[in-house]
């Protein structure tokens, strides 16, 4: 007879993989991870250059360092999409380098206008830049055509 945490932990595994099964709870893991990473080098750079580095150039290094890794682990583990990677990096390099002009616009405003530090403001910019993004990946990056209705069915 099973024990009570042995039913238990089986139930707890059945819920994570439930969860784990929608896509919009695997971005927020897998872009969770690459937000935080992404932080993390900009608040390195901004440490160790800031002096000496315009802090919106500091979205460059930051970036390109980020892009090939969450370019990865969305499209395996979020997207799970197969194909020409080269198309879908293409793609995702797209999106992401707009989002750069839309992080770089919002953490202007937020360090010029309403004169938060460079770090807090842009804790806010990767705010509005991961919403943005994840509907650009889901319509842009990483669909896929629609498959035919089987006519057999």
């Amino acid at each position: 007879m099973p024990s009570v945490a042995s039913s238990a932990r089986v139930r707890l595994t059945g819920l994570i993989r439930t969860v784990w099964l929608r896509r919009e709870i695997r971005f927020l893991v897998v872009g969770g991870a690459n937000t935080v990473l992404g932080y993390g080098l900009f608040i390195l750079f901004h440490a160790l250059l800031g002096h000496h580095v315009q802090y919106l150039v500091l979205l460059l290094p930051t970036y390109g360092l980020s892009i090939p890794i969450a370019f990865a682990s969305q499209r395996i583990l979020v997207f799970d999409t197969h194909g020409n990677a080269w198309v879908d990096f293409a793609r995702y390099t797209t999106v992401q380098l707009s989002s750069i002009g839309l992080n770089a616009a919002v953490l202007a405003v937020t360090v010029e206008v309403l004169g938060l530090s460079v770090v807090l403001g842009q804790m806010v910019a990767l705010v509005v830049v991961v919403v943005v993004t994840y509907f650009s990946h889901a319509l842009f990056s990483f669909r896929r055509p629609a498959q035919p209705a089987d006519p057999g069915s």
